[in-house]
């Protein structure tokens, strides 16, 4: 499985929906809050090409996005083979 890397506040709503989803489906994931990690900011935002928002979900060195495009896979079906293999 591969390593699951959110970047979060711990002030966003948002956030806190993705790791719910994360939590359900059993996912161990490494989270960074930047609001008390600042200089963490800059390297989410080199890794999310730019995207300065919370969350920033990573799966393996895959950059999924944020909390809309995370549903957004599960209801398309492909998060679970992405958990699984670290692929689409």
């Amino acid at each position: 499985m591969p390593e699951v890397t959110i970047y979060s506040s711990m002030m966003c709503g948002f956030c806190h929906r993705a790791k719910q989803l994360l939590k359900k489906k059993g996912v161990d994931y490494n989270e960074i809050d930047v609001l008390f990690n600042p200089g963490r900011k800059q390297e989410m935002m080199q890794r999310a090409n730019g995207r300065h928002t919370v969350p920033q979900i990573f799966i393996g060195d895959e950059h999924v996005g944020g909390c809309d495009e995370l549903y957004a896979l599960e209801r398309e079906g492909k998060l679970d083979g992405m958990l699984k293999e670290g692929t689409a």
